[in-house]
């Protein structure tokens, strides 16, 4: 009891991530990179510069909530002089960054300098090169500099492509630096913007979900290390800074010249690559960076390669910073003396192809072998495929370390992770929690058609229609809707198509597709939601804030031949300004208006304008939209279990009900969003109640007749600790990993909380890695290791038994608390009949946990039991081994 009081007496407040200057703050990834600017100008201040911010990208996964948070710390960030500006798009939002750096150019700064932040996922990397080729030619300011944070999906969990950006940003001849972790986020951004200044380069930061989404206690004495200029690097005559007039010409001389091996001479004065590992007599070195890193640190730990090990095996590591261009005095110090060099990296070669450009040259007597994405007789050791695993790299290293030494402990963890990669590649889980369109989601009416057409999907939430049997079929990058058809329709005997198009991506470039449409005279009809949100990436409003009569209007002025509005409110239009012609009709008219315009010459467009449907209830929650004073449910005894209330809504709030005389239906009251397509159908079993509240029962707690449950002994940490926690999206799972790891902060132990959550928010599975460890800064991966986890926490039980999860359980190690209360998956809303198998999934369940630790628990909202039922808190430290009251 004295160590909790000390604990909560510490005087730690969520604002330490932006307020300390020393010390440890709690923080996710995305925090951090708003903690970055933060950072940089207190630097700026003691330096005596009077500097300023501007921050302007597009969001996506991982970066998908940068914008919000840099909202949320407005108050931080504005007496600091740093300026959000959320980007239209990508090359936009890049161009406005080279904007910042040409504020004195004209002699009327008000500042020493700008620094510039861009943003943007994979894609948008893709779609800014033009931008970013230009403006890294022309150079950033002296006190300012630019770093350009790019978040890649390497596993295409959230995209329609896995994407890398290293290869882009090579192309551009702008410097990459890849932070291992959270903890290296500041301190990496500090190097990345004085290596701008340095070099007047754009200075490219990758990130990725790994890295991104991880939480964890950071130690802030790495943001005040000292940052060197280097003494060995000679400028050209004038500097590398922007300048005007400056013709092209010289823009590519300072380019090609000296940018560059500017930038060498800044990872070299600064040691932004470095040995971690050596030994007096080395043999087999390895290289890694960013996340790769710390996936070889914890093949290395289970392997048992301590650094005494790796010293007297003839073990180096070098661990790289800057991946490109690689600092070659560096790369070649550590190269001397080894036999073998393994390359580990996500993805396609970076480092290993410079790496072997620097090292032909060199003294080939001294040339060491090197391994990477294949071994030394050209079969596959890394693949470039996906992302990697603990599992994978292990078994590289394990395989050529073999050459020069093994060990029983070696060799049985190769046997380990071969096994358990044999049994993970085999397994196919008997159901799945796929994604879907939210209860009352306005895609469930927006995607239907027409029988006999067809639509083309774009980048959206509307792209899950494709998996629906709807007839949405292909997809395009953002900003493509549409565009297609007009390479398709010379030659095929289709006459017209629907596109899908959603407000946001409208106001990022589909504006441009239906432009094109309309130039090529084709005949397509656009479906054009305007749900008010975008809602992949937290439900922020698409920038500019078009209101549906303009969008009206301007489709108009594009050439768009009919334009029709279908609104769940068409009242609110009765005294809008439209342009002539431009009808408003009730949303149940969608589909003759659809069946109208297939037979139009040209392009088309319906505006269907219903709100997001997490939108609405996060909006009736705070009071700011109206909460309609209905509700609906089933009279079980009525209802013959048809279906056809699925059928009508495509709604995951109507749900089965397992009785007596078969299965039927409910809904569930906690998950409607009152969008009552259900009542559509003709069914007599629908009650709709007016003006009635749902009855609370009451938690359980001091008033619940039971025995007291003695506080439990909780066991020392002596090395670390692994949990998972399986759930659905949005019902509150990340919260368990948030608590766990303030927890730990407070305690002063070691922690990180990777969400792995994808399209969780579209209902989808989420699992959130927990490790803590007893040593505060260990170097470790975020994910738990195949087989690591000591304890699941089956929120729901669907997504424990997938392949995900499956991996990282052990029938040797893990316990586990399990939600035996069953959520449907979202399959039922297509298959009236379909089989959820209950029994299949526990037994998954039980395959890869201790028999002697399994803890079922049938409780639905599992996620808030633990946080507020003693019950429930004291099922969890059941769980855990040791000594238990």
């Amino acid at each position: 009891m004295i160590r909790g009081l000390q604990m909560f007496m510490q005087k730690v407040t969520l604002d330490d991530k932006y307020q300390l200057r020393s010390g440890r703050a709690y923080m996710t990834g995305i925090q951090a990179l708003v903690r970055l600017p933060i950072v940089q100008r207190w630097r700026d201040i003691e330096a005596g510069l009077n500097t300023a911010g501007f921050i302007s990208g597009y969001r996506g996964s991982p970066l998908g909530t940068y914008d919000m948070e840099l909202m949320r710390a407005k108050s931080y960030l504005e007496p600091l002089h740093v300026h959000f500006e959320p980007g239209l798009n990508e090359d936009l939002a890049a161009t406005s960054v080279w904007g910042s750096q040409q504020s004195n150019l004209a002699g009327q700064g008000l500042y020493d300098g700008v620094f510039g932040i861009w943003y943007g996922k994979g894609p948008g990397v893709d779609r800014s090169m033009d931008v970013f080729k230009h403006a890294n030619a022309a150079g950033t300011m002296e006190h300012g500099g630019v770093l350009a944070i790019a978040g890649d999906d390497h596993a295409a969990k959230s995209s329609t492509l896995p994407h890398q950006t290293e290869h882009d940003f090579m192309s551009a001849m702008m410097p990459v630096l890849y932070p291992a972790g959270v903890r290296e986020f500041v301190e990496f951004g500090l190097l990345g913007l004085a290596m701008s200044r340095y070099t007047g380069a754009w200075v490219a930061f990758k990130t990725t979900s790994d890295t991104a989404e991880t939480s964890a206690s950071i130690d802030l004495e790495g943001e005040k290390r000292s940052i060197i200029l280097p003494t060995d690097f000679e400028m050209p005559q004038g500097g590398l800074h922007i300048r005007w007039p400056d013709p092209w010409r010289g823009q590519d001389t300072r380019l090609q010249r000296y940018k560059g091996f500017a930038a060498h001479a800044f990872a070299r004065a600064n040691q932004i690559d470095k040995v971690v590992l050596d030994s007096p007599n080395p043999r087999f070195g390895i290289i890694a960076s960013g996340k790769a890193y710390l996936d070889v640190c914890q093949a290395l730990h289970e392997m048992g390669i301590t650094k005494e090990v790796a010293s007297e095996i003839g073990l180096r590591l070098y661990k790289v910073g800057m991946v490109w261009p690689l600092e070659p005095q560096g790369a070649r110090a550590f190269a001397e003396g080894l036999e073998e060099v393994l390359v580990v990296e996500e993805k396609r070669e970076m480092i290993e192809y410079q790496l072997m450009q620097q090292l032909y040259n060199w003294k080939e007597s001294a040339r060491p072998r090197i391994v990477g994405k294949h071994d030394d007789k050209g079969r596959w050791l890394l693949s470039p495929d996906n992302e990697l695993d603990i599992s994978l790299v292990s078994h590289a290293i394990a395989s050529r370390l073999a050459h020069f030494h093994n060990t029983p402990l070696i060799r049985d963890r190769l046997a380990w992770f071969e096994a358990r990669k044999s049994a993970a590649e085999a397994y196919e889980p008997e159901t799945a929690r796929t994604p879907f369109f939210c209860s009352g989601c306005p895609h469930n009416s927006s995607t239907r058609l027409p029988e006999g057409s067809r639509a083309l999907a774009g980048i959206g939430c509307h792209i899950m229609a494709i998996n629906m049997d709807r007839h949405n079929e292909t997809f395009t990058q953002m900003g493509g809707e549409g565009t297609p058809w007009i390479g398709t329709h010379h030659f095929t005997k289709e006459k017209h198509i629907f596109a899908n198009l959603g407000d946001g991506t409208y106001s990022h470039s589909g504006i441009l597709a239906i432009r094109a449409s309309v130039a090529a005279k084709v005949n397509i009809t656009y479906k054009l939601l305007y749900n008010d949100a975008v809602a992949m990436t937290g439900g922020q409003e698409a920038e500019g804030h078009l209101s549906v009569p303009q969008i009206a209007a301007q489709l108009v002025a594009e050439g768009v031949g009919r334009v029709a509005i279908a609104s769940e409110r068409p009242e609110i239009y009765a005294k809008a300004t439209l342009p002539p012609d431009v009808e408003v009709h009730e949303r149940d008219q969608l589909m003759n208006l659809q069946y109208e315009m297939r037979e139009m010459n040209g392009v088309t467009a319906i505006i269907y304008d219903q709100t997001c449907a997490a939108e609405k209830r996060r909006r009736r929650k705070r009071g700011k939209m109206e909460d309609p004073d209905k509700r609906v449910i089933i009279n079980d005894q009525v209802c013959e279990g048809c279906g056809d209330c699925s059928v009508q809504s495509n709604c995951v709030s109507v749900e089965p009900l397992e009785t007596e005389l078969g299965r039927k239906r409910q809904i569930n009251q906690s998950t409607c969003n009152k969008d009552f397509s259900c009542l559509k159908g003709f069914c007599p079993s629908f009650v709709t109640v007016k003006g009635g509240q749902l009855k609370k029962s009451k938690a359980g707690g001091k008033e619940t007749d039971l025995p007291d449950v003695p506080m439990p002994k909780v066991p020392a940490l002596e090395e670390s600790y692994n949990i998972l926690v399986t759930g659905i999206g949005g019902t509150g799972v990340l919260t368990i990993g948030a608590l766990l790891g303030m927890a730990a902060h407070l305690e002063g132990k070691g922690c990180s909380v990777l969400d792995m959550a994808g399209l969780a928010q579209k209902g989808g599975a989420v699992l959130s890695h927990i490790r803590l460890f007893a040593e505060q800064d260990r170097e470790a991966s975020a994910k738990i290791i195949t087989g690591g986890a000591n304890l699941l926490l089956a929120c729901d039980s669907v997504v424990a038994s997938g392949k995900d999860a499956q991996t990282a359980l052990s029938e040797e190690r893990t316990r586990a608390v399990i939600n035996t209360t069953l959520t449907p998956v979202a399959d039922f809303v297509r298959n009236r009949d379909l089989d959820f198998k209950e029994l299949a999934v526990q037994k998954a369940i039980a395959a890869r946990t201790m028999k002697d630790g399994r803890f079922p628990l049938p409780a639905t909202g599992l996620a808030t039991a633990l946080m507020g039922d003693s019950i429930a808190t004291n099922m969890f430290i059941l769980a855990m081994p040791g000594k238990r009251g």
